[in-house]
């Protein structure tokens, strides 16, 4: 292809600070709360205008979806978002577990609490376009925004791009999953316009369970105790509305599940559309899906309004900020889970946190019923061939099914706790972030409440 050679140009620093936390989804906003409550300087990065990434741009609103009598939490800041939301009336009880679905829109206002609480350096509406490098040592980042290129350094930096964006500009060694095996994207959104009571009463006379999710060009793989369990799973509509011609037979893979359904009329976290064959890291890719994600939604609402009980006035409310991405680019970690790790309970000397047995993705679904549950290991954040940096959230170092568990928010906040603690340690011990004493951070994480082993 074709370039041009930009003119070289003087970029001012606009800020300093010890720990840098780029991107704020669950993973990222537990980083830079963590490290601010372990007594450093902290910044959050932040390319939309709000923080909560999959909770709020998104609009994922089931954190905790997996959570069963029997699940063995990590506690920490993960539970500790679902607690402040239920006090500030942004969450909601979840129709399969024993969780709080979290409000997307009200988390916004969580989460900025949250990030004035701790002290935290805001800086919303900036996109990260390059790493400031000093050899293989990463010392900072440059922006794009309305007030144009600015320069931000750092003594540390944590990646919670979700796509180790940083990482791999940084040159570190990542993986990219191929694009015929990435899991789906989707687009979310929320309708309006529901009765509640007829809506509920069919959900009763027809419940559906996690083995229904097994129809179609879906097969999931369980192990067996969660096939009679509840699902709020929609198919049956979009079957029919196939047969009637509302919906052309291709896109048979609009279906899914339903969040909360609110007194109001609302039916929230509607996630229906799955979109085989986006690519998160390309511009193009994601404007296609955007605009075919959106079209996939209505038909889907038209098929609500005409064959779903209690859905005959449904209206589209609202859709995500942005379209969800599931896979894209993980590290090549000083450890990289396995499959292995994730299905049989892995103990690791240097656990950062523990996560329990949910794996979700790539055609697999376990949900932690029987007390299961594995440690997640400090070694699987730092990228090979960088220093100075940190990975957190879903691009840490791991196999496909792996990543099927770590890629849920709820492990991203586990990761993204220990993260935090490990940099602002290191920034006060002066030990590299592969040096660091994992001892005394998990020490720190326990005083943050978080369970390790």
């Amino acid at each position: 292809m074709a370039t041009i050679t930009e003119p070289a140009r003087a970029t001012q620093i606009i800020h300093e600070t010890d720990v840098l936390v780029v991107g704020s989804g669950p993973g990222g906003l537990a980083a830079a709360l963590a490290a601010a409550r372990s007594g450093v300087r902290v910044a959050l990065v932040e390319r939309f205008g709000c923080f909560g990434g999959n909770i709020t741009v998104v609009g994922v609103e089931g954190f905790a979806w997996y959570r069963h009598e029997e699940t063995v939490e990590a506690g920490g800041i993960g539970v500790e978002f679902e607690e402040r939301a239920k006090e500030m009336g942004a969450a909601t009880p979840e129709s399969q577990s024993l969780s709080y679905e979290l409000d997307s829109e009200g988390f916004k206002l969580v989460a900025d609490r949250l990030v004035e609480e701790a002290g935290i350096h805001a800086m919303l509406h900036r996109q990260f376009v390059a790493p400031i490098m000093d050899g293989t040592r990463i010392c900072g980042i440059i922006t794009e925004s309305k007030a144009g290129r600015e320069a931000i350094l750092a003594s540390r930096v944590i990646d919670a791009t979700g796509d180790a964006d940083i990482a791999q500009r940084a040159g570190a060694r990542t993986v990219k999953t191929p694009l015929e095996e990435m899991q789906a994207a989707s687009v979310m959104f929320h309708v309006a316009g529901v009765d509640k009571k007829r809506f509920m009463q069919e959900v009763k006379n027809d419940p559906q369970t996690y083995a229904d999710w097994s129809t179609g060009e879906w097969q999931v793989e369980t192990d067996g105790k969660e096939d009679t369990m509840f699902s709020p799973f929609l198919k049956k509509p979009f079957e029919q509305a196939i047969k009637a011609g509302v919906i052309p037979p291709h896109l048979n893979t609009i279906s899914g599940t339903w969040g909360a359904v609110h007194d109001s009329g609302e039916m929230t976290y509607m996630n229906l559309v799955h979109l085989a064959g986006c690519d998160g890291t390309d511009p193009d890719s994601l404007t296609h899906f955007e605009i075919e994600g959106r079209k996939q939604a209505m038909l889907a609402i038209e098929a609500l309004r005409r064959f779903s009980p209690g859905c005959e006035g449904v209206r589209l409310r609202n859709f995500g900020m942005s379209i969800g991405i599931r896979d894209t680019r993980k590290i090549d970690a000083a450890y990289n889970l396995t499959g292995a790790d994730v299905r049989g309970q892995a103990r690791f000397d240097d656990s950062i946190g523990i996560y329990p047995e949910f794996i979700d993705g790539y055609g697999l679904l376990i949900l932690p019923t029987t007390g299961r549950y594995m440690h997640v290991p400090y070694r699987a954040m730092l990228p090979k061939g960088a220093q100075n940096l940190l990975v957190t959230g879903r691009a840490i170092g791991g196999d496909q099914v792996a990543h099927a568990a770590t890629r849920n928010m709820a492990c991203c906040a586990v990761a993204g706790q220990g993260a935090g603690v490990a940099a602002a340690l290191s920034v006060k011990t002066g030990q590299p972030l592969d040096q660091i004493d994992i001892g005394a951070v998990q020490k720190a994480l326990v005083a943050q409440g978080v369970r390790i082993s």
